[in-house]
């Protein structure tokens, strides 16, 4: 699907829900795309862009921003301790902070860095035991604790089980963000979008219905 209608589609849900036009972010999720295609799309103009893994972005995206400017990457998958001041240097934002460990690394880092990517805090809305995030009873007492570090946390992700519906999930997300003045939603990828921005979200993560399916026999 090209990039201007999902641009598109977020817009006009925007507008049915009385929101202003043009304040949900698109990332478009380029994990395990081919370089050729994410240069499809840095080409029409877009500039935001998400990856999983450090490593990967390490080894794309440094050459991607010598080439485009204003480039902007954020973490969208787990991220380890020992891999956390790599990420640092590597992403404008990481959406998936999501224990205490974690918290007081980044914490440690952004005070012998002098910086910290903004930072989500991820909530297992579904207290699936195989998903990363704080569950949703803890949630409140952890971003007070990332508050306590003086981290930079502007709001929450989610990603919903994949058999329930998202928007249920998606409520839940802002009404743990609205109780503790948090304003970042990041929520929804390429089946549900819509259904996010409707409730809210600030983020929103494409990926298959922008680059398409991922062919793995691709280089």
């Amino acid at each position: 699907m090209p990039l201007s209608d999902i641009i598109s589609r977020i817009h006009n849900e925007e507008a049915r829900v009385g929101r202003p036009v043009g304040s949900t972010r698109l990332i478009a999720v380029s994990k395990v795309q081919p370089d050729a295609r994410v240069k499809a799309v840095l080409d029409e103009g877009h500039r935001l862009f998400g990856e999983n893994k450090v490593q990967e972005a390490a080894g794309k995206w440094p050459a991607f921003r010598e080439q485009y400017d204003g480039v902007e990457v954020h973490l969208l998958g787990p991220l380890q301790t020992n891999k956390a001041r790599q990420a640092m240097e590597l992403f404008e934002a990481i959406h998936s902070l999501d224990r205490p460990k974690l918290a007081n690394t980044l914490a440690r880092l952004s005070q012998e860095l002098g910086h910290c990517p903004d930072l989500f805090i991820q909530v297992n809305t579904g207290e699936e035991q195989q998903k990363a995030g704080v569950m949703p009873a803890d949630a409140d007492a952890f971003i007070q604790m990332c508050r306590d570090l003086e981290l930079p946390v502007i709001g929450l992700m989610c990603i919903p089980p994949a058999d329930e519906e998202p928007s249920l999930h998606f409520a839940l997300l802002r009404k743990i963000a609205e109780r503790n003045d948090l304003a970042g939603l990041s929520m929804g990828m390429s089946g549900d979008f819509e259904r996010a921005v409707a409730l809210g979200a600030t983020h929103v993560r494409v990926g298959s219905a922008i680059f398409g399916e991922r062919d793995y026999g691709e280089s």
